[in-house]
């Protein structure tokens, strides 16, 4: 029995070739469905294709479908691996500039792409319905560009949101709460409990942002073209009470987080969570797959909520599009690289993939039917925000425009070392630096 999940996630010349099958992955009785066919008809048997992925980046998954595919499909994978981050996007430019692509190149999704010019390198998908099919729209949006598609998705969404225990919440019988008012009130009877409300984990201060990124959802519902007027130059968060209001949420946070938040760590905050020494974490889901890797089925014990509105009928989670592959249009090997990408979307690929790596939130694969044994969190709490339409990207998929020090601006905001309405005004003056480098004229 399954249960159907809408869809809404210096080089090292580390070669590996990949011959064995997935085991019990793959479903043969799909193999012949039109919404979930193996795709990729034909033998490739003496081809190698090449994939370039960062290291910061889970590629068990990926390791298991070119197994699968060597089997099906005949031909084998070469997996070279490069650094992440700035450094590695820079390599990355460089090897298409030169000529000296892989293959396929697993990159970001959404308004960086954009920067790597990917009609000039990328194999536009478009034309494939095999593979067109399959892909949620949200998702597609984010890896199209003037109409041509370039991408198909690597792995699962993910979202920013509030995780809780849920041991905590039946101890004090609180509700889930769908605004943010419900929210602080939860905050409030934990507090005078005396347990930690809400666990901060600033020491990995990429944790401070989450409350700030994760209410995006929220502001866009609000306010639909906010993004297209940020990335104009034309309207900021501190000039719009919508987008201020991300800031004022991590500022009123503050009061209950852990004494020693600024020294929590990720590691920290989530064995805090798991053993309900602290009711709330707000994080990117890809800690529940963290969570299962050290504490197994405990990760059932943890519930997700998005980060709440002001407004209940507002409400929305933010979601975080996956990275995505992308054909090499000068590669030697398309369509051996194509036949791959209809195998890579098809239901026997991604039952090998969530054999192999649980999802942390919803695939970006239109119908696809994920296992019982998905965290709870996916199934149901993340399901009922897509089943009632309330979700909406994070500003990254909506805009090119961030600032370089959102990290450092939200860690003195969540900490109360400056007001929100300072540090709106700090990220609007980043923003406009960021803006100036990508050409863009903003008004001052």
């Amino acid at each position: 029995m399954k249960k159907k999940l809408v869809s809404i996630l210096l080089c090292t010349a580390m070669v590996m070739t990949m011959a064995a099958g997935c085991g019990s992955g793959g479903s043969d009785d799909k193999s012949a469905d039109s919404s979930g066919g193996s795709g990729g008809d034909g033998d490739y048997s003496g081809t190698t294709v090449s994939i370039l992925i960062d290291t910061d980046t889970t590629d068990a998954g990926l390791k298991a479908v070119c197994e699968l595919a060597t089997e099906k499909l005949g031909m084998d994978f070469n997996i070279e691996y490069r650094v992440g981050g700035a450094d590695g996007d820079n390599l990355v430019k460089t090897r298409l500039s030169s000529g000296d692509m892989a293959d396929i190149c697993v990159y970001n999704s959404g308004a960086l792409l954009s920067a790597l010019n990917p009609s000039e390198y990328f194999e536009d998908l478009s034309g494939d319905d095999a593979i067109m099919s399959r892909l949620d729209e949200t998702y597609a949006s984010t890896v199209t560009i003037d109409d041509a598609t370039y991408g198909i998705p690597l792995s699962s969404t993910q979202v920013g949101a509030v995780m809780y225990n849920k041991d905590v919440y039946e101890k004090y019988g609180l509700e889930v709460p769908t605004t943010w008012d419900e929210f602080l009130a939860n905050c409030d009877t934990l507090k005078e409990a005396g347990e930690t409300a809400v666990i901060g984990s600033f020491a990995d201060s990429w944790t401070s942002q989450v409350v700030f990124l994760g209410d995006n959802a929220n502001v866009m519902a609000q306010d639909p073209e906010f993004a297209d007027r940020l990335t104009a130059g034309e309207d900021t968060y501190a000039g719009n009470e919508y987008a201020l209001r991300s800031f004022e949420k991590m500022s009123e946070l503050t009061p209950y987080y852990n004494e020693d938040y600024l020294s929590t760590t990720y590691d920290d905050a989530r064995d805090m969570l798991v053993e309900g020494n602290g009711a709330h974490w707000i994080c990117l889901s890809q800690a529940l797959s963290n969570i299962y890797e050290l504490y197994g089925e405990e990760v059932n014990n943890i519930g997700v909520f998005a980060v709440p509105a002001d407004d209940a009928d507002v409400t929305r989670i933010t979601t975080w599009m996956p990275s995505s592959l992308y054909a090499n249009k000068n590669s030697e090997n398309l369509d051996a690289v194509k036949a791959f990408f209809e195998f890579y979307v098809s239901d026997e690929a991604l039952d090998c993939y969530t054999d192999t790596v649980l999802p942390d939130g919803p695939y970006a694969i239109q119908g696809y039917e994920l296992p019982d044994n998905a965290y709870t969190a996916v199934s149901e709490d993340m399901q009922s925000y897509v089943d009632a339409g309330k979700t909406g990207l994070a500003m990254e998929f909506l805009t090119d425009v961030k600032g370089s020090n959102c990290m450092g601006i939200c860690q003195e905001c969540g900490s109360g070392q400056t007001t929100p309405e300072e540090a709106a005004q700090k990220y609007d003056d980043d923003c406009r630096l960021q803006a100036q480098q990508l050409g863009y004229e903003w008004a001052q």
